[in-house]
């Protein structure tokens, strides 16, 4: 990756987008109202994906009225070449990434550079916290913190100080990508993943840190949740390949079930339906663990909905992971239908 010549307390904040004529002026005054560790400037970057909704318009206009933000064109509309066209075109000697959907504490960069001096770490970020507004992406938020769906992922522990395997989104010294290069851009999702886990193997060290604050808000239809955790599903195992990683238990756990789930359909029409009774009767009582957990969240008429979700969240992950492994096993590389964007 050729990267511009470095300028010293320069901040480049870097954000992929596509389709986002709702949400594009709102994230990008969110950012300019931002405040900066004393002595720094800014540059925001946004790759465009070939938008066709509006948003270049309106990005275009944004940056027309303030000078340090840039548009990039992405024609390949993913996020990955997205991030890497921002990383290559930006100077500042510390790098942020920001996602379109999320808000941030108005202090995100100054904890963000006071993070990096104070740990050495060589990407650092904050917890990854989900909130909705409309009661569907209420439920989805409520069902993406519980340890039921997230698999006591540190990643959605708010109250989490100390080193980790993967960050949400991440601040990089610069240093960072000259040593280990950009984001892999034959992934669809899990880029993420899979540079954070270079940096490990690289001998990097990943902080989270409470301090680092931002608010995710995810999408807003089942439908939509499911293809995304489905894309999730497929992507893990090409990344596991690349690296020669071990599936943390989490990651097969959903594969599991679906795959149980198919047998026992089987045995029920030809031996017997027991097994399918007691595999219906076990996820019923983790439904109920994990609304119990979440009792203090859930307005009227969330539970139905957080049930949905929770399903969508594991037998998208798990029929995603089965096809995933099955390309993967066959010596095939991605197929195009899980290339496409969910938002």
């Amino acid at each position: 990756m050729k990267l511009q010549p470095t300028v010293a307390q320069l901040l480049s904040v870097i954000a992929p987008c596509r389709n986002e004529r709702e949400h594009i002026v709102a994230f990008c005054s969110n950012v300019a109202a931002m405040q900066l560790p004393e002595g720094w400037q800014i540059e925001v970057l946004i790759a465009d994906g070939a938008s066709d909704d509006g948003t270049r318009e309106l990005l275009g206009d944004f940056c027309a009225k303030d000078a340090r933000f840039r548009w990039i064109d992405n024609p390949l509309r993913i996020v990955s070449p997205g991030l890497n066209r921002c990383i290559e075109q930006s100077r500042g000697e510390i790098i942020v990434r920001l996602d379109i959907h999320s808000e941030y504490a108005s202090d995100y960069f100054v904890q963000c550079v006071n993070t990096l001096a104070r740990t050495g770490a060589d990407n650092v970020g904050g917890a990854w916290h989900a909130q909705g507004r409309t009661l569907m992406q209420k439920a989805v938020a409520a069902a993406f913190q519980s340890p039921w769906v997230a698999g006591g992922a540190l990643s959605r522990n708010l109250e989490y100080e100390g080193e980790v395997d993967t960050v949400y989104l991440g601040c990089w010294p610069r240093a960072t990508f000259e040593k280990v290069g950009g984001f892999d851009e034959q992934l669809v999702r899990n880029q993420d993943d899979e540079h954070n886990l270079r940096l490990k193997k690289n001998g990097c060290r990943i902080w989270q840190s409470k301090t680092i604050r931002s608010t995710y808000f995810p999408r807003g239809k089942l439908s939509q949740v499911f293809k995304q955790y489905s894309q999730y599903g497929y992507w893990k195992p090409f990344v596991m390949k690349k690296h020669g990683q071990a599936a943390a238990l989490r990651h097969l756990v959903p594969a599991a079930f679906v795959i149980a789930l198919m047998i026992a359909l089987v045995l029920a029409f030809t031996v017997s339906a027991w097994p399918l009774g007691l595999l219906v009767a076990a996820y019923a009582c983790l439904l109920a663990l994990a609304l119990s957990g979440m009792r203090a969240q859930l307005e009227p008429g969330m539970a139905t909905r957080v049930v949905g979700v929770i399903a969508a969240y594991h037998f998208g992950y798990g029929w995603g992971s089965l096809c995933g492994w099955r390309d993967v096993l066959l010596g095939r590389g991605p197929q195009p239908q899980w290339g496409a964007l969910t938002r």
